[in-house]
């Protein structure tokens, strides 16, 4: 193995400035330092003192690596020539030793402690990352470059084709350990789970999943045991895929890691649990939102990958047309009133109201969110989780809220007639006030508040506006083709030959890109309900849903199945897509 750097104790540089660490190991001067140090000054701190240090040929990269490692308290390790035991490679799978930019070097058993090294000392998530992922206590030694880059070929090079999920599940398979759990469901204690949550090509599964996970854009990873199997689906696009099935056997293995990594209770299997799992995966940050259920078969557990770096809060983006997207801007610009985006579960709603939020996102303004539970945080809102196991419900969160000066608030959504009361009664205090419902379409929202017993003169005196949406998949870009439909298709849509004269239709073969699914993202379909003089005259006279939609769309509004059609003829979607998401107007 490589030889240490002659330094004196880590613990004399830790935390010192880089000139001083560089003096103690004997590569600058006191003078020198001070030089650079009026430099720094004279072009105003512009410039990090490492750099000047660099440009004036005073160290090397390599000096600079040795001092920057021990400014931090993190040893200096030279990758020599001896090889590492194929033992400790194995101890980092080769898609995360390169996704994470890491090379273990030494595993002491007794500690489980594996040392690794690295190549930036900023780098400190990847250690965080392999100590969440594979269990290990980690320690990091720094490392230049090129010799990591060098270590990385020498070692993992090629070796991904031996690392694929049915390799793993061969591995599995062949693993005595595991296979003596088979059928024991109930009957494991607790010793044997966390030994179980130790097991490495269980660890090597489920980071293999996980990876692939987030390079596929999923958004929920399902774990699924029955009676006879044990299901592994992602979901991409609203659409769930099933990966090559691990052994039945494992199920107790691979819920009791994941309740490792998001610190749950191993030893609890017949509550539901909840948790979180944090990451970094090439720089941009990943949640893992943990669900567990207990099942007749063992617990199945759902992971809902929140990935900050794919979230787009850009109202422009979301595939609002022109005329729809003014209207939105309209009512977001409102001093106060309540504004109700309304949908089914996993329609997008959240991200609409995040979107609109960012937009009135600024320095003047005072924004409050309560949510169950806060997906993703953003900068300069206050945003607040609903705890209802000790009585934090949407009602009482809001009432607090009222008086820590907003100007905005959102609410996660209106569940009952307290919630409902208190967001109409602030925004008759001069509040903007977002929240969210579930329903088929806009008008259907009127109902849907009466139903819940809000008084007709209250929705009529708070509401502003109603925003019903969908999500569509789109076409993948690369393998789009045009196509005739045939009369079933047109059929689907309440269309004929007349209708289509002149109008193209597209549909995505499959290609590599889509993972032949010929579909890749999704975009909105949006119907927006502006409030007039007449909605509400109708609303107070009880008037029924149909009767209100007409009128809403005398006033503007398009239908779902309306800008469905718009986003067909523009080459964006599919029938199938759109018949699937909308219903044609009755």
């Amino acid at each position: 193995m490589g030889k240490k750097k002659k330094l004196p104790p880590i613990e004399q540089l830790r935390s010192r400035t880089l000139g001083r660490v560089l003096i103690k190991i004997g590569v600058l001067t006191r003078e020198k330092v001070h030089e650079c140090l009026k430099i720094q000054k004279q072009r105003h701190g512009t410039i990090q003192i490492g750099q000047i240090f660099l440009e004036l040929g005073l160290v090397d990269e390599h000096e600079l690596n040795i001092a920057l490692a021990a400014q931090r308290g993190m040893e200096y390790f030279e990758l020599g020539d001896d090889d590492i035991l194929p033992e400790i490679i194995d101890k980092v799978p080769s898609q995360m030793a390169k996704t994470y930019r890491i090379v273990p070097i030494q595993y002491k058993k007794d500690a489980n402690e594996l040392v690794v090294v690295l190549d930036n000392p900023d780098n400190f998530r990847a250690t965080d990352d392999l100590s969440t992922l594979m269990g290990f206590k980690v320690t990091a030694k720094i490392t230049d470059s090129e010799a990591l880059e060098s270590a990385l070929s020498k070692y993992y090079e090629g070796q991904e084709e031996h690392e694929g999920i049915n390799e793993l599940i061969s591995e599995i398979q062949d693993d005595g350990f595991l296979a003596d759990f088979a059928g024991r469901n109930q009957s494991i204690d607790l010793d044997e789970l966390k030994e179980l949550s130790e097991s490495n090509p269980v660890k090597k599964l489920l980071n293999l999943v996980l990876m692939q996970a987030i390079r596929d854009k999923a958004s929920d990873i399902h774990f699924e045991p029955f009676e006879h199997e044990y299901k592994m689906r992602y979901r991409i696009d609203g659409i769930l895929y099933e990966m090559v099935p691990p052994p039945k056997h494992i199920a107790a293995a691979l819920s009791s890691r994941i309740k490792v990594m998001a610190n749950l209770d191993i030893a609890e299997r017949r509550l539901p649990q909840d948790g979180r799992i944090s990451l970094t995966v090439q720089g941009n940050p990943i949640d893992l939102r943990v669900s567990i259920l207990p099942t007749m078969f063992g617990e199945s557990v759902v992971l809902r990958v929140l990935d900050r770096s794919q979230l787009n809060l850009d109202l422009e983006k979301l595939g609002l047309r022109q005329h729809d997207l003014s209207m939105v801007h309209q009512l977001i610009k409102k001093p106060n009133g309540i504004v109700i985006v309304t949908g089914p579960t996993g329609s997008g709603k959240t991200t609409t109201l995040y979107s609109a939020l960012s937009e009135l996102n600024d320095i003047t303004t005072k924004i409050i969110t309560t949510e169950d539970p806060v997906e993703y945080d953003i900068d300069g809102i206050v945003q607040v989780q609903i705890r209802p196991d000790i009585g934090l419900t949407f009602g009482k969160c809001l009432r607090s809220i009222l008086r820590q000066d907003p100007d905005i608030v959102m609410v996660g959504e209106v569940r009952d007639l307290e919630t409902a009361e208190i967001a109409a009664q602030a925004s008759l205090t001069g509040h903007l006030v977002f929240t969210t419902l579930h329903t088929n379409d806009a008008p259907s929202s009127i109902a849907r508040l009466l139903d819940l017993g809000v008084e007709p003169f209250l929705v009529t005196a708070t509401l502003e506006g109603i925003i019903a949406q969908r999500l569509v998949r789109t076409i993948c870009s690369d393998c789009r083709t045009a196509f005739e439909p045939n009369e079933q298709q047109l059929k689907s849509l309440s269309l004929n030959e007349e209708d289509i004269r002149g109008k193209k239709f597209y549909y995505g073969r499959g290609c590599g890109k889509c993972n032949k699914t010929g579909y890749r993202g999704r975009i909105g379909l949006y119907e927006i309900m502006v409030f007039n003089d007449e909605i509400r005259d109708l609303i107070m006279s009880n008037t029924s849903t149909n009767v209100l939609r007409t009128a809403a769309q005398k006033a503007g509004m398009r239908l779902l199945r309306e800008n469905g059609l718009a986003a067909i003829y523009d080459g964006v979607t599919t029938i199938d897509e759109v018949v699937k998401e909308t219903i044609a107007e009755s």
